[in-house]
Parts: structure tokens; sequence; C-alpha cells
């Protein structure tokens, strides 16, 4: 009863989050600044959860432990279901963090918190109940929940089901589960203490060094997380669902180190760590290496395995008696939160570039100098060997950054870069911006040459040839959704208009000042600041003679801009005979099926213009929409070698209440 309840609530605890931070994404721009708030959020309940668990244990009895706690559970249930109503909109003049934090906190608020408590109290009331058994290895049952609802989300849940269905789905199980754990409240209260082994000697009360200890392992097995996800999806490759690997892998060490046989063993442990720890600091420096995907890919989620292996085994080893389990978690609690807040909030804020890996690799070899130094006498010397090691290629990675970079910049949507390639006063000098390791343009710096279109936008791109398709027009209108170097201002006129919707402040500023297409424009230059889509559903009609659709070449599809909803809300700002072109290229989805289906909807007419590689071009791919078919037989789109776009009648329309992204990875 003890396990099921517990596996239930921690199933519903990891459920809830990509469910609840989905359904309010369409609202607040489906940006990382949304996702990001939500991590706050539950990181923060989370903690309140296990504080709450301490508190109750330490001074409340078991019957009155078990009054509140039914109390709490019984006002969770009026607030089913979870689902923010549509008065939690936000009109548009709101400071979002805190719009976001307030309705996340009246929505979902107390029935997570609820979910948060869970695993502490009732291990402490089986440890009360059962005290010659380990009520430790619950916790390993409590993250082998996390880890199927973590897996079974993306995989089972977000692909058949739609949002709402979702919704009830879990507040039905949310309320079985207040009805378990009601019951266990009550039948630990009524009965009696069971009788176990006596220990051989008193308990040991935890020392104020022992919440240290537990406060380091478990802060750096956050930043280990979050720091090596950070860096195979920024700065390896933006493949769809990688992040999904890292927490996988770091749940799984939880599960493997609390399950009570003993499987890390310092004595073996230590060669393995100190091996990892070596590999990863090899990599960070090592240039030649930086692009051999699987070599990365392979090294980094090893090491983040044997890493985080060690730390929560050693969490484990340090222990405390079953008196002192509340504090343990709540302890382990702050250390996740401590370490969440280091990475997601203070290193944007402190550095330029993601340095947290490096100093990561640091703090883990420290705590390997300090843990294994009663090994024996070769690990204390190799750990305090690594430790200088990791050091030294923190320090030089932080140096080797700067490198041929002429600007970089962090903040909460990621790093920003702008590269210089090439001599000064040659052809082939060029400037590139790069965000993390996808390119977001890049400019020829000699005069005569910096005004050509280049990469995804050039002359023979899909977008190009839109354009050009457009030069009888006295006059035209043009709207981007993604600025990166403001490319497309180069086909522009005198009496034009290009307006550029981007939610990232810093790129509109890299853009103005790194880069010349806004400025040498001859067009009337317009830099919207937010979320496109927010910014098109308040605006008025704009008239639009093409509109670009530029954000989906990374791994965060921004899914609420290619639904049926965005689809028709771009069209709302279209001329009769205009042309909306989504630029779907990328390496790893395949996003044509899903555009394509989006026109038919909107009764619409559709052509892909897939420009092939040639020698210094970029290979894009376009899909033009329009209401006119007429619009889409200009001789510029036909002869840039317009065709028939793939369908799949077998694919659901993607909506504001259903997308699958698993369904388009190639």
């Amino acid at each position: 009863m003890y396990a099921a309840t517990i596996f239930l609530s921690s199933f519903l605890l990891f459920l809830v989050q990509p469910l609840v931070a989905r359904l309010i994404l369409p609202w607040f721009g489906g940006t990382a600044a949304v996702w990001t708030t939500c991590m706050l959020f539950f990181q923060s309940l989370l903690l309140a959860g296990y504080a709450y668990a301490h508190a109750t244990d330490a001074r409340l009895s078991p019957r009155a432990q078990a009054g509140l706690h039914t109390l709490l559970l019984g006002a969770a249930l009026l607030l089913l279901p979870i689902a923010p109503g549509e008065g939690w909109k936000p009109r548009g003049d709101e400071e979002p963090v805190s719009h976001i934090l307030l309705l996340l906190t009246v929505a979902v608020g107390l029935p997570y918190f609820l979910l948060s408590s869970t695993s502490p109290l009732l291990q402490a009331w089986f440890a009360r109940a059962r005290p010659g058994e380990d009520p430790y290895r619950l916790f390993a049952v409590s993250n082998l929940a996390s880890l199927l609802a973590l897996v079974g989300y993306p995989f089972a849940v977000e692909p058949f089901l739609g949002n709402q269905v979702q919704v009830s789905l879990w507040s039905a199980l949310f309320a079985f589960f207040a009805l378990l754990c009601a019951g266990l409240s009550w039948l630990g209260a009524s009965a009696k203490p069971g009788t176990g082994k006596t220990p051989a000697q008193p308990e040991k009360r935890p020392s104020r060094r022992d919440y240290v200890l537990w406060l380091a392992l478990s802060a750096t097995g956050s930043v280990l997380l979050l720091a090596v996800t950070n860096h195979i999806t920024q700065n390896v490759a933006s493949i769809p669902l990688l992040w999904l690997a890292p927490l996988t892998l770091y749940l799984l060490t939880f599960i493997l180190a609390f399950e009570g046989k003993g499987l890390y063993r310092p004595e073996i442990a230590w060669s393995f760590v100190l091996a990892w720890i070596a590999g990863m600091a090899w990599l960070l420096v090592d240039s030649d290496r930086q692009f051999d995907l699987w070599l990365q890919i392979g090294v980094y989620l090893s090491g983040l395995f044997v890493g985080c292996m060690f730390c929560h085994g050693e969490l484990y080893r340090a222990r405390p008696p079953a008196r002192w389990l509340t504090g343990f978690y709540l302890t382990i609690s702050a250390g996740g939160a401590l370490g969440g807040l280091a990475v997601a909030v203070l290193a944007p804020l402190a550095f330029d570039a993601y340095y947290e890996l490096g100093l990561g690799l640091v703090a883990l070899a420290l705590l390997a100098a300090v843990r294994f130094a009663g090994v024996n006498r070769v690990a204390r010397l190799a750990s305090l060997a690594m430790l200088m090691a990791a050091a030294g290629c923190a320090i030089y990675d932080g140096l080797r950054f700067q490198r041929d970079v002429r600007v970089s910049s962090r903040n909460f949507y990621g790093v920003l870069r702008v590269k210089e390639y090439g001599e000064e006063g040659k052809e082939s000098h060029l400037r590139r911006l790069l965000h993390g390791v996808i390119m977001h343009g890049e400019q020829y710096m000699q005069p005569g040459l910096r005004e050509t279109p280049t990469t995804y936008y050039q002359h023979s791109s899909g977008v190009g040839a839109a354009l050009l398709s457009l030069r009888e027009r006295q006059a035209v209108r043009v709207g981007v959704i993604g600025l990166g170097t403001g490319t497309l201002a180069a086909y522009g006129r005198s009496g034009d208009v290009y307006r550029f919707y981007d939610i990232n402040p810093r790129v509109r500023e890299v853009a103005q000042s790194e880069f010349h297409y806004l400025r040498d424009s001859a067009a009337r230059i317009e830099v919207a600041l937010g979320d496109a889509r927010l910014a098109l559903e308040r605006e008025p009609p704009q008239a639009f003679d093409l509109l670009a659709v530029d954000a989906f070449s990374s791994d965060s599809i921004p899914v609420h801009l290619i639904t049926k909803e965005a689809l028709g809300a771009y069209l709302r700002h279209m001329k009769p005979d205009g042309i909306v072109a989504f630029h779907v290229s990328n390496r790893f989805l395949d996003l044509v099926p899903v555009v394509a289906r989006l026109a038919d909807e909107h009764k619409a007419h559709a052509v892909l213009v897939d420009e092939e590689s040639a020698e210094d071009k970029t290979t894009s791919t376009w899909l033009l929409v329009s209401r006119e078919a007429n619009a889409l037989e200009r001789p510029e789109i036909v002869e840039a070698g317009a065709a028939e776009p793939e369908t799949r009648d077998d694919w659901r329309t993607w909506t504001d209440d259903y997308s699958n992204l698993v369904q388009i990875v190639k």
C-alpha cells in the first residue's frame, strides 16, 4: 500500500509538469521563458512539499498529521480539474513571469504541493509502523514512477490524447490517489508503533557537516544534469527530445543508488568516476572533437550517469537513521533547487556563455577528492590530480571560447555569438550569427557584397523566389517571424515595409550593431519585440504581401507557431493573394506534412521549394502557402523548383490542443 501510493504520487507529479506547461504555452508565446518559469514554480513547490513533510512529522502527532493531511487532500479535490480557465489568458500588459506563477499557484498549486510531500511523508509513516524495515527503498520506487512518467508522456500520452482528455485523466487519478493517501494516514494514526530491532548503539543525530555534505552532493548532481543537457543540446546537436536522455539517466541513478542492494561501492567506483571526469574535461577543450556527434553524446551521457551515480550513491551511504529521513530529503530537495537556480537563473546573469559544465566538473572532482580520500592512497592522489586537471580545463575552455568571437551574449533565451571569418578587406570576410549550434544568418562585410542575401534567404531559396515574384508591385509589406541578422531586409526597396517579430531583445541589438542588413535597407524597417503569434493576434490586419515564418530550425520547436489556429492568425494579416512562407529546414524533423495539412484545413494552396546544396551555398526548404493558387504559379516561384509537398493523410492536424513531435522525427 505504501509503495503503491508513493508510486502513483510520483507518477502524477512528473506527469503534471509537461501537461500544465503545454496548456499555457500558446498564451505566453511558447518560449523557453515559459518552460523555465514553470520549472522554477515546480522546483519551489517541491521544496515546500518536503518542508511540510519534515515539519509535520517533527511537530505533529500521527492523528494530527492525518487530520491535517486529509483536510488538505479534500481541499485539493475541490480544485479539480487542474486546467486553468480562459480568464487567466494574458491581456498583453501583464508581467509574464509573475502572471504565470500566480496562474500555476491557483490552478495546480495545492495538488502539486501534496504530491510533493507524499514520498518523504509516507516513508516516515512507514518507518514508524515498520521500524525493522528500510524506508529508503521507497525512494527508489518514487524515482521509478517519475522515470516512467517522464518517458511515457512524449511517447504514450501526448501523441494519442488531446489536452482536455489528459486533464480529465490526470484529475481522476489524483482523486484516486487522494483516497489512498487519506486512508493510509488514518491507518497509520490508529496503528500501534511497530516493534523492530533495537539499535545496538544509540542512533547518531546528523551533524551540520552531514547537512552540508547532503546539500553539496545533491546540488552537484543537479548542476551536472542541467549543464550536460545545455551543452549537448546547445553546443553539440539540436536533436529533439535529446533533453530526455540526461534526465532519464539522472533518475535512474537515484533508483539504483537507493534500491538497497549496494550497487554503488566507492572502492570500485573511484576509478570510473575519475576516468569519466577526465573524459568530459578532455572533450570540453578538444576543438577537433567538437562536432563528433556520437562521441560527444556518448561521453557526456555516460559521464553524467557515472557522476550522478557517485553523487547519489554517496548520498545513500551518508543517509541518517530513519527518524531523521524527512530532514534528509528536505536537504536533498534544497540542493536540487539550488543547482537548478544556479544554472537556470544565476548563470545567464553572470556568464556570457555556457561555462557551468566546466564548473560542475570541478565541483564533482572536489567532492570526489573529499569522499575518496579514505579509500586508499592511490585514490586519494588520483582524485587530487583530477581536481587540478578539471580546474585547468575549465579555465582553458573559458579562454578558448572567446577565440574568433566578436560578440558573445547570454540571456534568458540562450547564448548568441557573432563569429568573424576571413581577412578584413577580402571578399571572403564575413560575420555569422550563431544561437548554440544553429546558424541564424551571415553577411559578407565587403561593400558591394554585403547587400547580397545569403544562407537560407538567397535569391534561389523559396522565400527569395517569393519576394522576387513581388517585384512588379510598386510597394510591398513583408512580415518576418524571427529576426536573426535581418537578411530579408536586403530585398527591401524604397516604399516597402519590412516588419520583423522576435522575442529576444538581444537579437535586435546584435542585428543592428553587428550586421548591415537592417541599417542599409531602402525599406522602412519595423522590429516588434515579443512573441510573434501573440503580437499578430492583437494587431489590426497588416495586409502583408508575404509573411516569412522562420522559427523551426532548432530542436526547440515553438509548436504554437505551427498549428491550425496559428495559420488562421497569419492568414488574417495577408492580402488575398499573399504568401505565408514557412522555413521548414531541419536536420531532425519532417515538418513538411504538418504544414501541408494545415494548408488543407484552411482550403489554401501549398508548394514546396527545396533548394539543393551547392558550393558556398546553404540548403534550405521552404513551404509557400496562399489562398490564391495563381500566387504560387508566378514564374520566379516555378523556376525555383516549386513542387507539390508531401502529405500524410494518416497524421492528425496539429492544433493548440494536439501535436506529436515524436511522429515527425526523421
